[in-house]
């Protein structure tokens, strides 16, 4: 069962990319804060790492500010959505229609989701690496640092987001790798709306 804890924490083991690009400069925060800032809608195949070593796969939805979907395939039949400042999990092994809600602002991804990305601002980065052709920024609420990490992971020329690892307050760590990002495109509301979700089901 997919829960708040698998979802916000799992992945121990490095997921090495596969990119033929040679060692260059790590990208600036400058530069990664514009980049997230431009990408307003994407589309991707994904791949979850879950703490117990297990995989899902799936495919996510992004429409910033503050929109995401997780649609995770079979066996699994979970959904996690995000939108109107909260995050829904709605687990379908469960005949719960209502799902476990709790706020975005508790989470680390709403680092990369809130409206304007600055990472440079209030101290968020504790961490900013370069591992070959990636760029790995590590990022935190200062104000909130029990809420746990986002380890970004990114290439470069262009810089692209690749993957992320979210570790809670407890150490639980998932990792989730991106296949390719198809930017751009409307993306109907209706993905991220929670209310509408839960009267689809039967609410």
């Amino acid at each position: 069962m997919l829960n708040r804890r698998t979802f916000l924490a799992t992945g121990t083991a490095a997921t090495a990319l596969a990119v033929g690009a040679p060692a260059m400069a790590k990208a600036s925060l400058g530069e990664i804060s514009a980049y997230l800032n431009q990408l307003q809608t994407a589309v991707a195949d994904f791949t979850q790492v879950n703490d117990d070593g297990t995989i899902s796969t799936g495919r996510i939805y992004i429409k910033r500010p503050g929109r995401c979907r997780f649609d995770y395939n079979p066996p699994e039949k979970t959904l996690v959505m995000v939108g109107g400042g909260q995050v829904a999990i709605f687990d379908a092994k469960s005949n719960a229609i209502e799902p476990e809600q709790y706020p975005l602002s508790r989470t680390p991804l709403s680092i990369i989701l809130e409206r304007n990305v600055d990472l440079a601002r209030r101290n968020m980065v504790v961490g900013h690496r370069e591992d070959g052709p990636k760029t790995i920024v590590v990022a935190q609420d200062p104000e909130n640092p029990d809420y746990g990490t986002i380890e970004l992971v990114f290439t470069a020329n262009p810089i692209e987001l690749r993957q992320w690892v979210i570790t809670d307050g407890a150490g639980a760590r998932t990792t989730v790798i991106l296949g390719d990002l198809k930017k751009g495109g409307d993306l109907s509301s209706t993905l991220f709306n929670i209310p509408y979700e839960v009267g689809q089901r039967g609410g």
